[in-house]
């Protein structure tokens, strides 16, 4: 039987992942190059995202604000390895107003701003200079904030979720009196995000600290989560950063401890985004579209009338209507049940592969016999083919009803569990030097939107290396298109010696081809 969308991940994962993005009506892009438009079903998985985290950032003592989209360029420069690693990316404002010459609009050059403007990369700076104002004693600690903003990060090559110029980000700020109230920040935030994309996203991770080379600019350490895709690459879902005193320093943000003296605030930040949207769909997508974790879907449950223009047709609707409300009295995963009746003017069929083709969790096809007997026609999208067939079962209504919270988080444990074993079966840790990891990985495809062998990822014996070592490290996995993705929080006893230095392992390190 063929398949809702043109493309399968085998032949072209890239293309496939374009494909699903549009057909599942998520995203387009926008007249602006680079930048998306969120559509309703795409922006409404944001949301129920944003919703669950949200609850609980707020639940571990953090304030939502806003700071301005516009930062002062001076700002962005008190802070050397921030600025150096971001300077790349960054928009600047230099005018503010436009003028007419011989009827076209154009940048009026009187209007030259006193100083430079950055869209927001990133806000360490300017929340760092709304904490110096804050903060002036031990009493005034620790500050925790965060705030729901977009971002700009002038990217060159991007895709639609993963990487584009514009996105949507939570990104939290804290300021501490001590570093390991800062340092326990960091880690825990860095839980709330693995919980939240494992158990709400249905993504499995791995927890870890990024490796020198790999930290946010201007941070002591960098811990991430890492995913992996169907296609083997890793994918970064979440960062929480250790800052140290660097910003602090550079901003002035000081306080007076209990002691009297004047010291400088250990400070933390730490932000997921949109690309969530892209590793849900590249962890559980299939050929025929998206599939959603129940916890994040808009409509967990569609109920298709099968309408043809007959009389009947009135009694199918009472039923769906009918079975609707009842569904709204319920709660799954921890929330109401989220039902609609598609009574979209369309042919049932075509209705029924859109929400296919969109990852509805359960599909329910209501006929003048289904509406008679008082049972409904079921599809799990989770469980869609067995081989070519479409798979349905006819279930009574009332039994339905009753069922439907726990078949939810069921679907829900069955996407996590698919994931899970899939990561875990693709993580070699047998290879014990670089030959043989270069040899696993072959040469890297001259295209990365080619399709290409899959490939997991490695697990390696890691001595730490700094400095030019370093250095040649990235040298080295660069040539085959690799990265260094994170030092596992969870480590076994350290083997062999380095697969890069030869000297003994301290730890073991995740080796990946990446988004």
């Amino acid at each position: 039987m063929k398949r809702a969308l043109s493309v399968t991940r085998e032949e072209n994962f890239a293309q496939w992942y374009q494909a699903v993005v549009a057909e599942a009506d998520m995203a387009e892009t926008s007249p602006v190059r680079g930048c998306m438009i969120v559509k309703p079903w795409g922006y409404g998985v944001w949301e129920l995202i944003q919703g669950a985290l949200d609850r609980r950032i707020k639940e571990t003592g953090h304030d939502n604000c806003y700071f301005p989209l516009f930062i002062p360029m001076s700002f962005i420069a008190q802070e050397a390895s921030h600025v150096e690693g971001f300077a790349k990316e960054m928009a600047v404002v230099t005018h503010h107003r436009l003028k007419a010459v011989d009827g076209k609009l154009v940048v009026d050059p009187d209007s030259k701003l006193e100083e430079p403007l950055i869209v927001r990369p990133t806000s360490e700076t300017i929340i760092g200079d709304a904490f110096r104002r804050w903060v002036s004693s031990h009493r005034d600690l620790p500050v925790l904030i965060n705030q729901w903003a977009n971002v700009v990060r002038w990217e060159m090559r991007t895709r639609l979720f993963l990487r584009t110029s514009e996105f949507l980000w939570q990104e939290g700020h804290t300021a501490h009196a001590d570093e390991a109230d800062a340092r326990e920040e960091t880690r825990k935030m860095l839980e709330v995000y693995r919980q939240i994309v494992e158990d709400v996203l249905a993504v499995p991770v791995i927890a870890g600290e990024k490796p020198e080379n790999e930290r946010f600019p201007g941070a002591v350490n960098t811990y991430s989560i890492e995913a992996m895709m169907q296609d083997g690459k890793a994918l970064q879902a979440g960062t929480s950063h250790y800052l140290g005193t660097n910003f602090a320093h550079a901003q002035n943000i000081r306080f007076q401890s209990a002691s009297g003296e004047l010291e400088y605030c250990h400070t933390t930040s730490w932000g997921v985004s949109t690309r969530l949207i892209g590793g849900v769909i590249m962890t559980h997508g299939d050929d025929d579209g998206l599939r959603l974790p129940p916890a994040i879907a808009p409509r967990q449950v569609v109920i298709v009338p099968m309408l043809r223009e007959k009389p009947e047709d009135a009694e199918v609707l009472a039923f769906c209507d009918k079975l609707k409300a009842e569904l709204d009295g319920l709660f799954a995963l921890g929330s109401p049940l989220r039902a609609i009746v598609d009574k979209k003017p369309a042919r049932a069929a075509n209705k029924r592969w859109d929400w296919v083709r969109r990852g509805a969790p359960v599909i329910l096809e209501i006929g003048p016999r289904d509406a008679a007997n008082d049972v409904v026609t079921l599809i799990r999208r989770d469980r869609l083919r067995e081989g070519d067939k479409i798979v349905s079962t006819a279930t009574p209504r009332a039994e339905f009803v009753n069922a439907v919270p726990a078949l939810l988080a069921e679907i829900q444990a069955a996407l996590f569990a698919e994931a899970k074993a899939r990561l875990e079966a693709n993580i070699r840790s047998d290879l014990t030097s670089f030959a043989e990891i270069a040899d696993y990985f072959g040469k890297a495809a001259e295209d990365d939107e080619a399709a290409a062998a899959f490939k997991g990822w490695v697990r390696a014996p890691w001595a730490r290396p700094t400095g030019a070592e370093l250095e040649e490290v990235e040298t080295r996995l660069k040539a085959l298109k690799l990265t260094l993705r994170n030092i596992p929080l969870e480590q076994s006893a350290p083997k062999s010696i380095c697969v890069f230095t030869g000297r003994p392992a301290v730890e073991e390190i995740l080796i990946a081809r990446a988004y």
